[in-house]
Formats: C-alpha cells, structure tokens, sequence
C-alpha cells in the first residue's frame, strides 16, 4: 500500500464498467451512511473553477477546447484524447496526480470517522487505486445491458460507448480481482438488497486485518 494512505484501514474500493451502475449503488450507499469519495467528481474538479491545471489545459489545445462561456468544453476534450493517444497519455500526465493527491487527502480526513468508506473510481484497478483499499467491490452486469444503459443515460453513440469500454478493464479480468460483486443485471430492488446484506457484512468486519 502507498505510504501516504498506510495507516488507513477501513477503504472499501468500488468500480465497475460504464453503464453497470456504479451511481444508483453508491446513492445508496451514502443513504446507508457510508460516505463516498468519487474520483470521477475530483477528476471533474480539475478543469473547473480557479484549477490551476486549466490553463495549461487552454494552451495545450487552443481556443477550440472551450465553449461559449469560456469554460472547458468537455465533449470536444473527450473526443480528441479518444481520437489521439498522444493527448490523451498528455493531459493523463497532467491531471492524474493533481487526482491523486486530492483524493488521498479526502480518504485521509474521512477515514478515521467512518468504520468504513468508499472510495469510487472506474479506473480503480487501471491506474493502481486499489493498492489504497483494504477491500475491492465490482458492480458488474453483461456487456450487452452496460452499452444500453449508458447510451439511455448519456446519449453516447455505440462507437464512444465501446471506445470508453476498451480503456477499462476487461469484465473477466475485473470481476478475477474483485473480492465482492454486485450482480447489477436486475432491478434496483435487486441491487439494494445485496447493498444491504454487504452493508451489514462490512459494518461487522474488523477491516484492521485487511490492512
């Protein structure tokens, strides 16, 4: 485990592919009173406000990045990085450890109040997160059911969807590490009931032997 997040004892790492449902479980999670750090959210946090990574951003790739109030538009970046590796390896270089940091300070501060957190993040086994989890929860459903639900949900074509899909783990090699699974394939009903059976399992676990 990295040195920064070492003494921490009680992360429970979740992801899971686009579209398998990684929002409705962690909404009910917190509703339990887990709370949640989300990468995807600091990520977002990084092109917005007064980041200071925004004007590198801006000077990187021209005044066609930004929308018509003058902010980052996040569509245009997505589709240049997805349609140049080159960039895309640039502004990983650039915005991953200003993610990092912010979010191992967050694990940091809510880990001692807490007998458990999440910490959320697609990429959780991509970019080495879950070496800062005691614990990895997948949220898994067939690929089929993962593509239509993204695309109702987001109105991303096929071909962005699978593009997403192929910078992420594949399924088998995913669900291989995950110590818990969320079958995701039927109703929220269906989902929340699980959530409940693991919330009860995780509030009983001495997390100190995961460590």
């Amino acid at each position: 485990m990295h040195d920064k997040v070492k003494k921490l004892n009680n992360i429970l790492g979740f992801t899971g592919g686009i579209g398998s449902g990684k929002t409705a479980a962690t909404n009910y999670f917190q509703q339990l009173g887990v709370p949640v750090i989300d990468a995807d959210v600091i990520a977002r946090q990084a092109l917005e406000g007064d980041s200071a990574l925004i004007e590198p951003v801006k000077t990187h790739f021209g005044p066609n990045i930004l929308n018509q109030q003058g902010h980052i538009d996040r569509s245009a970046l997505r589709e240049i990085i997805f349609s140049h590796p080159e960039e895309k390896k640039w502004l990983e270089n650039l915005v991953h450890p200003w993610v990092r940091e912010a979010l191992l300070a967050q694990l940091a501060a809510s880990s001692p109040l807490f007998h458990y957190i999440i910490l959320s993040s697609p990429l959780l086994f991509e970019t080495h997160q879950d070496q800062w989890v005691q614990r990895c929860l997948v949220i898994d459903c067939p690929e089929a059911l993962q593509k239509q639900r993204a695309s109702q949900r987001d109105l991303h074509s096929p071909e962005s969807i699978q593009r997403i899909m192929d910078q992420q783990l594949p399924r088998p090699a995913r669900l291989e590490r995950a110590d818990d699974i969320l079958d995701n394939s039927l109703d929220l009903h269906h989902l929340y009931a699980q959530i409940d059976r693991l919330h009860h399992f995780y509030m009983h676990l001495d997390w100190t032997t995961h460590a």
